[in-house]
């Protein structure tokens, strides 16, 4: 059993994956956004290949917590790759969010950290915030059976929501 995490952007989408015991989140691929429907088809092809029990979509919101510009977006893609899931009987494929706030920025400072040229982050910026989101969301998998903090909901496909850090 693994998990894909999805950095979904207009240009890109970043996609990491967990080792089979779901320690560790490592970078596998950024996308290059060809059409909707095409990108659902890769990131599905990429789900069975890696025989994903779950997709991780980080959610992107403004400071405050309420939706950016972008979460539509987001939301629109994933309903897209939830139908095509269901209509190509790919069982029971869990769809959740996680909050994606300072993601990117976190990936770019540890890329500069790394002496990566800036060229060569654009090429993996995404992936690397891709890993960020999936590793968070890891931390609180391993640890939901402890209280979340006050406050914090983790959002699932279908609308419903579970506590999460």
């Amino acid at each position: 059993m693994r998990f894909i995490s999805l950095d979904v952007g207009d240009r890109t989408i970043g996609v990491a994956v967990t080792d089979p015991l779901l320690m560790t989140a490592q970078g596998l691929t950024t996308i290059e956004r060809i059409g909707r429907r095409k990108d659902a088809d890769r990131v599905i092809a990429l789900v069975r290949e890696y025989q994903c029990s779950r997709v991780v979509i980080g959610l992107p919101r403004m400071l405050n917590g309420t939706d950016s510009p972008q979460t539509q977006k987001v939301r629109e893609f994933q309903e897209l790759l939830s139908n095509k899931m269901r209509s190509e009987r790919m069982g029971d494929i869990e769809i959740v969010y996680q909050d994606e706030r300072f993601t990117t920025k976190i990936a770019e400072t540890v890329l500069i950290e790394a002496d990566v040229r800036r060229k060569d982050r654009k090429k993996v910026i995404d992936k690397q915030a891709a890993v960020l989101i999936l590793q968070s969301y890891l931390d609180w998998y391993h640890n939901q059976e402890k209280a979340p903090p006050a406050g914090e909901k983790q959002e699932t496909s279908k609308g419903d929501t579970a506590d999460a850090q």
